[in-house]
């Protein structure tokens, strides 16, 4: 669970500060010697020392600042950390140059000097088109009509006529993109709430929702931000139906555009990192291993670079995507054993990150490390990580917390625990039930969790046999096995059957694959 340590904003700023970051602070407030400045470094020099926020203490350890005072110094060196921060950064982000140049055409502008104005804005203009910056292009043009309107009399009329043209161009260019990221961030947030879709009414409903907001025209457009959203409005539309194949298309044509346009990967960063993530994932889903390989390969190999590494974000982007993936490896070639090994150094990662993580990052990986401890047969442990997920009364996620009650409950069967199976069922079939998350393969399972402990041992093979049968059946039906997607219940039963780990039987299935691709 994520610390509860951080939770004055101000502490936080504070704690997330590099080194670099607290000396040039430090350089940037001492230009400036007045009594206020000095209180906000006594302030900052005690929330940087304390292991967690107090208040009590902290005003213990401050000579200059009483307890009314303190929340308007507060407040002042909150601000100053910002700005303080702007000057150290503006060279690291295309938007903040932007901005700064923008913001210097503005004081040309008020000091009567239009045409030095102009001449910022001109350059402005071809930066954020070079950069597909069309929101930002809108703010430049307003300027210069502005200018042209109130201020240049000689030629207005042809000059007039070209803004115009560029500025319904730039609107109409706007409104694709806040369109296409709209149904893109619609869909992700449906995911996020549910996981994959349950049925075919979760999945008509979610056909009509993409085809009523998906502009007819978006094929059309060529620009950066539009192809960009375009393709993740496909990923999560085709990841939610469990179109795999739809998924893997998409997910690479994301990154093909990167790959075509590598000046984006400095300036859309994170979004470079998220598709990344989402390709490895298509590949994990469709059991392409040699491509999973290649493609981790090479987002590892991005993890080294400065330009991962230059902000907190994509270096905590990269760490989750990236460990996430290789977990999903460990699935894939049943090497349980070995994706243990990762738990320490992710859980310590996790611990140094917690500033920045939210619920659901944290949910997913107790997830993951619970199914590693699974598969390698270690169900007390599994119990422990599941548990958490249990006890947080989360609102999201809802397949996750279904199928955390579920591995939960076949973890307590391949313990023996007979006392338990009989309520656990019944608890975990009402919860699915009520959070309309039964699918075939779930029903099968609970009848026979319920009658395999009614069944002599002697009788229980042929009783395993039957179920594997029945879900086997089932394997190519979306909406039936769901619960695959999640759980890898025909290997778990396999090894049932064949009396084998189950990590053996992933693993027979694994070099079975990986000998048909070549």
């Amino acid at each position: 669970m994520m610390s509860n340590r951080f939770t004055d904003i101000l502490f936080q700023l504070i704690k997330s500060l590099e080194k670099a970051e607290k000396r040039n602070f430090k350089l940037y407030i001492k230009r400036s010697s007045h009594n206020e400045n000095l209180k906000i470094v006594e302030l900052f020099d005690a929330m940087d020392k304390l292991p967690e926020y107090d208040e009590a203490v902290l005003l213990k350890r401050l000579s200059s600042i009483k307890k009314p005072q303190l929340s308007n110094v507060k407040v002042h060196l909150y601000k100053q950390l910002l700005s303080s921060l702007r000057l150290l950064k503006s060279t690291e982000s295309i938007d903040m140059q932007l901005n700064e140049q923008l913001d210097f055409a503005r004081i040309l502008y008020n000091k009567g000097l239009y045409q030095q104005s102009l001449k910022i804005l001109e350059k402005l203009k071809e930066t954020a088109k070079h950069h597909y910056k069309y929101n930002f292009l809108t703010q430049v043009i307003s300027w210069e009509k502005k200018i042209e309107a109130l201020h240049i009399a000689r030629g207005m009329q042809s000059r007039g006529e070209l803004l115009s043209a560029e500025a319904i161009e730039v609107n109409d260019r706007v409104q694709m993109v806040a369109r296409l990221s709209n149904l893109s961030i619609q869909l992700y947030s449906w995911f996020i709430k549910n996981g994959h879709a349950r049925n075919e009414k979760d999945e008509q409903g979610v056909k009509e929702f993409f085809k009523n907001n998906l502009p007819s025209e978006a094929f059309e457009q060529i620009g950066f931000y539009e192809r960009m959203y375009l393709y993740q409005c496909y990923c999560w539309y085709a990841f939610i139906r469990q179109d795999f194949i739809q998924y893997y298309r998409y997910s690479q044509k994301w990154i093909d555009l990167f790959n075509d346009h590598p000046l984006m990967i400095k300036v859309e960063t994170g979004y470079y990192i998220k598709g990344m993530h989402n390709l490895l994932n298509a590949h994990f889903d469709l059991r392409n291993y040699q491509k999973f390989e290649t493609t981790l390969k090479d987002f590892e190999a991005f993890s080294k670079t400065d330009l991962a590494n230059r902000h907190d974000n994509h270096r905590i982007q990269t760490f989750i995507y990236i460990n996430s993936a290789k977990i999903n490896q460990h699935f894939m070639l049943g090497t349980f054993s070995k994706g243990l090994e990762l738990v320490p150094y992710i859980e310590e990662k996790l611990e140094e990150y917690s500033l920045y993580l939210d619920t659901h990052r944290i949910l997913v990986f107790n997830y993951k490390i619970a199914s590693l401890y699974f598969g390698n047969g270690d169900y007390n442990t599994c119990i422990d990580y599941l548990q958490k997920i249990i006890n947080d009364n989360v609102d999201f996620r809802g397949d996750l917390q279904c199928y955390s009650r579920l591995m939960h409950l076949m973890a307590h069967y391949e313990m023996g625990n007979l006392e338990l199976i009989d309520s656990l069922t019944k608890s975990v079939y009402r919860f699915m039930a009520k959070m309309q998350n039964l699918t075939i393969v779930e029903e099968e399972m609970f009848k026979f969790l319920r009658n395999s402990f009614k069944v002599h041992r002697s009788k229980l093979q042929p009783e395993l046999e039957k179920f594997l049968h029945t879900i086997k059946q089932l394997e190519k039906n979306r909406f039936q096995t769901r619960s695959f997607a999640y759980l890898d219940i025909i290997s778990w039963v396999e090894s049932k059957v064949y009396k084998k780990p189950m990590a053996t039987i992933i693993r027979e299935k694994y070099l079975a694959g990986k000998k048909r691709n070549y």
